[in-house]
């Protein structure tokens, strides 16, 4: 079985999925990390010199060789249940978790993160927070798909653990 963590940049999904796989023993993938080190460039510089169309292209051939693994916490890249049919086949490989981050949240975490995310480069508080409440009104409708939904501003592990039936 694997284990899918969906929702929005900043919710957390990486550093709640590299704890999680420690502590239940699988392993553990990051697909914009992975994509970073396949094709050898930042998401960043991707989504600028071949577009978002052909970085969905590529997140969509990672996750299906990422299927035909096991015992796999995979983070996902934000935007990736809401293309290609993502949601569909993550649901049918495993258990799919969505770290539900309320908007203002999202922005404060965004706003002091050292990462670059080309989707939001460059737009001011005020900008950023319009920007992440028009996504999450898209993305939501995917995301809420998930097996279990997790409220990360009371985010517990033991309890996200117990709700995928991993802990007693």
């Amino acid at each position: 079985m694997n284990i899918f963590l969906t929702g929005f940049m900043g919710s957390g999904k990486t550093t709640i999925g590299r704890r999680m796989a420690e502590i239940i023993g699988f392993d553990f993938v990051d697909t914009d990390s992975l994509i970073e080190k396949e094709e050898g460039n930042n998401i960043s510089r991707i989504f600028s010199e071949r577009g978002e169309e052909a970085f969905r292209n590529i997140e969509h051939r990672l996750l299906k060789s990422l299927l035909q693994r096991d015992y796999t916490v995979i983070s996902t890249g934000g935007g990736m249940p809401c293309h290609h049919h993502h949601m569909d086949m993550m649901l049918a490989n495993g258990k799919v978790v969505y770290l539900h981050t309320l908007p203002q949240t999202l922005a404060k975490r965004l706003m002091r993160s050292h990462t670059e995310r080309p989707l939001i480069k460059g737009k001011t508080p005020e900008e950023l927070q319009e920007y992440i409440a028009a996504k999450l009104a898209e993305r939501e409708p995917f995301y809420l798909r998930a097996n279990v939904v997790v409220q990360t501003e009371e985010f517990s592990m033991d309890l996200l653990l117990r709700s995928l039936k991993l802990m007693k």
